[in-house]
Parts: structure tokens; sequence; C-alpha cells
């Protein structure tokens, strides 16, 4: 049944990949607003299993979001919900097919090696926040099991010295409640096994996106201030999904 299930959603996600990716191309040609990313992502999050229950308001534009992180379906999920573009790591670029996905989403990447290249990366994350309206940043820097929150890394918020004007930051905070451990990439498991772990999985799993409420970034002395409001509005629901668990 495992392979069944996988095959399924392959289908699934192959039939809305190739159904949206003509129209993608004809709307960039005219140059419109493309929602056909967005379009993509929502049903590839339906066929990986996720049952998305929106909590709070996201804003639409001219925003940076800052989410804890579990899984690479994270990305399905909050792009197919928000239309959000991703900040990730340059090598995910090199993935076949996955990184010429990240590319039709406008996806940021940046190398974590090349401290040259800081100035440019800022470029980038500013000029993608002007084509696409919202930025979506997982400052933890890897994923884990959903029953803690790592330290976030501050460097890649210096997109927010000075912030850009108008631009808000909004915290989200993932629940999949007790489906955590099993939907999170954490360890040394591969890409590979994980999303053959998830896509052969019975039934579907709930996730909640919690859109948090929103800040504004001149209001907090750097990206280290910036970072650390963030978390802390993060870990209060953390907290409260783990039965009042402190959360350091």
């Amino acid at each position: 049944m495992g392979y069944i299930r996988f095959a399924l959603r392959m289908a699934l996600i192959f039939i809305a990949l190739f159904f949206c990716i003509p129209f993608y191309y004809l709307w960039r040609l005219f140059g419109i607003s493309n929602p056909w990313p967005r379009t993509f992502l929502k049903i590839a999050a339906f066929g990986c299993g996720a049952r998305v229950k929106i909590i709070g308001t996201p804003i639409k534009r001219d925003v940076f979001f800052i989410s804890n992180h579990l899984s690479w379906v994270d990305i399905a999920i909050l792009g197919g919900h928000s239309g959000t573009a991703f900040v990730s790591k340059e090598e995910i670029g090199d993935w076949p097919i996955i990184g010429w996905l990240c590319k039709l989403n406008d996806t940021v990447f940046v190398s974590r090696s090349d401290r040259m290249g800081v100035a440019q990366q800022i470029n980038q994350l500013r000029d993608a926040l002007e084509q696409t309206w919202a930025i979506t940043i997982f400052p933890e820097g890897t994923t884990t099991d959903g029953s803690t929150l790592l330290p976030f890394k501050a460097p890649l918020l210096k997109v927010l010295e000075p912030p850009p004007a108008g631009i808000m930051v909004q915290p989200i905070f993932l629940n999949y409640g007790d489906n955590a451990r099993e939907i999170g990439w954490t360890g040394e498991e591969s890409a590979p096994s994980n999303a053959w772990r998830l896509l052969t999985r019975r039934g579907s799993f709930l996730v909640e996106v919690h859109f948090l409420e929103p800040f504004d970034p001149n209001h907090h002395s750097g990206r280290k201030q910036i970072a650390a409001e963030a978390r802390r509005r993060i870990a209060i629901p953390l907290s409260a999904s783990l039965g009042g668990k402190a959360i350091v």
C-alpha cells in the first residue's frame, strides 16, 4: 500500500506541475502577477497529505515572514497559502527539478560560506521583496522535530538594517501537533528517505499555520533584536502546544 500511496501522490503532484507550468510562462510573458507557483505549491502540499488550517491573518505584501522549520513540506504549505518566496541555501538551487521549481518561485539562494558575497545577497533579498512582496526565512538554519526552537541565526536579517520602507515582520508558528515527529526531517536522514516516508504514510495530517502578530522592525535596533523578538513570539504558542514546556 505504501507504493500505491506514493504513486498516487506523485501522480497528483506531476499532473499539477504539467498543468501549471504552461500558464506560468504565459503569465510571465505578459508580465502580470503570476498565481501559478502558489497554485502548484498548494496542490503539492495537499498531495503530500497536508490539511492546512490557517490561524491569524497573513499580511499580503511588503512582509518578511520568519518561521520555525520542521520539513521540506513547510515550503509547499507556506508558499501555497501565502504566495511567499523563500530564502534557501545555494546548493538546493543545483538539485534536479527541485532547484528549477525553487527558481520559478523566485527563491533567493544564499551561500553560508561566501562572506564576501553578503552585500550581493542582501541586494537579492531586497529585489525579491520588491518583486514578490513577501519573503520567508527559516532562521533556525535547519529542521527540528517540533518539540524545540533552535537559536535564530541573525545574519540574513541584515536585509532589515535598515528595513526597506513599509516592510513589516510577521512571525509564523507551524504546528504539526502529534504528527510533528513523524513529519519532521531531523538527524542524519537523507532527503529522499524523508520524502519516501512522508509520501507513503497512511492518511493525511493536520498542520496549523499561525500567522502571529506582526511588528515593525524599525522599533528594534538591528537584526539581532529583530530575530530575538520573532523567536520570542513563536516560542509562546510552541510552549502552549507542548503543555507549557519552557522554550529556551
